[in-house]
């Protein structure tokens, strides 16, 4: 177990007894014994701030009567993509940063998956955290741990490991006083297709072709200016994958601010642009800076429209309304609002977009005719005298 124990310590929660999982072997048994399991849960710990990809520290997984921490510093992950494409049920707590790094590290994530987090949001929470929703659901105070702790490092120490361990400890009990109120209130295949839509979400790494749009002063830059900031956002994201740096390490917002209102030809103008340094203006790196230059000179480049500046003009009143609307139909259903719908679904509604997510499915069946009603005129909001709204004719 590669797991330091301090001979005096005190602890204000109780340990939570765990098996150190440090060869592929034994992974193998334990993926064995998964497989004859209806579900089991999976949490992880990474780090990503001297990668571009998140970096598995651990791994902490429950079933099958135990809990296993499995270290993937000395661990071939490869079996587990034999559990990730079985029916057994993976549940996660807040996954998306999860599949994010098993996609990374083991090359697959779980074809069926279970978020804590999600089905809490059809049953009245608001995005909650793991420690809010064990003592709301359960009466569990989860133990505190040391959120900057490094979790790379060998061998961890016996809090680090029981803390981690802890992460998984009740997550089966806490999925089975979920699915209870799902089921009571009709509401099992919504969370369902809720986690079908996560597993369907991009992983990590940003688009090369819109990463300028995520620099902070971008707005400040001339169309032109803009042109340069993109080709060089776009090299920088891939730069940053290929060698799996963080983007701000290859080159820094500052620098491409800089050299997109400078506009350099030579190295000697690059070097004085603001916010570049020695190493940008080296070798292959001030060529291929120079080389984005020159490729963003070609087109100038407008910001794009905010959401909802592409609907017909009488339509963009109605984002409002219509967001009042689905606040409301939130609060009375106990539905966290942003699982039930963003700006961006409510303006891809009234588009008409043909794969908007309100113009189907359980999201359909709440707000689709109250939002048809309001557009055309035929129903109006007002209060109903306890602090709501409500949806009332409009009589012809």
């Amino acid at each position: 177990m590669d797991c330091w124990r301090s001979p005096h310590r005190h602890r204000k929660f109780a340990p939570v007894t765990y098996r150190w999982i440090d060869s592929t072997e034994d992974l193998q048994v334990i993926v064995d014994r998964l497989l004859a399991e209806p579900r089991y849960a999976m949490d992880t710990e990474f780090h990503r701030e001297r990668t571009y990809f998140p970096k598995l520290a651990l791994m902490q997984i429950k079933g099958a009567g135990e809990i296993v921490l499995v270290d993937p510093l000395a661990v071939d992950l490869s079996p587990l993509k034999a559990l990730f494409d079985s029916d057994v049920v993976a549940v996660f707590h807040a996954a998306q940063q999860d599949l994010d790094v098993l996609h990374h590290s083991v090359g697959a994530v779980p074809r069926r998956l279970y978020d804590t987090q999600l089905a809490a949001g059809f049953v009245g929470y608001s995005t909650p955290s793991l420690v809010s929703l064990l003592q709301s659901e359960l009466r569990v105070t989860a133990a505190k741990g040391d959120r900057l702790t490094d979790w790379l490092r060998r061998p961890l120490t016996e809090d680090q490991c029981s803390y981690a361990a802890s992460d998984v400890a009740h997550l089966l009990e806490l999925q089975d006083s979920l699915d209870a109120q799902l089921a009571a209130d009709g509401r099992t295949e919504w969370a369902a297709e809720a986690c079908i839509e996560l597993l369907a979400k991009p992983v990590s790494g940003t688009d090369p072709s819109i990463a300028w749009t995520r620099l902070k002063d971008v707005r400040v830059l001339k169309p032109k200016a803009r042109g340069v900031a993109r080709a060089l956002a776009a090299w920088r994201e891939r730069r940053a994958m290929s060698i799996d740096a963080p983007v701000r390490q290859v080159l820094p917002d500052l620098a491409i601010l800089g050299i997109s209102q400078r506009q350099p030809r030579t190295v000697s103008e690059l070097a004085q642009a603001r916010g570049v340094d020695d190493r940008h203006t080296r070798g292959s790196i001030s060529k291929d800076i120079l080389a984005a230059v020159e490729e963003g000179l070609r087109e100038e480049v407008h910001l794009p429209a905010p959401d909802g500046d592409d609907l017909e003009r009488n339509l963009r009143p109605a984002v409002a309304l219509v967001s009042a609307w689905v606040s409301e139909v939130a609060r009375a259903e106990r539905i966290d609002t942003a699982m039930l719908a963003t700006r961006n679904d409510l303006v891809a509604f009234l588009r008409g977009d043909s794969h908007a997510r309100l113009s189907a499915g359980w999201r359909h069946d709440l707000l689709g005719d109250g939002i048809r009603r309001l557009v055309a005129g035929n129903a109006a909001l007002t209060f109903d005298g306890k602090g709501g709204l409500k949806l009332v004719d409009i009589p012809d």
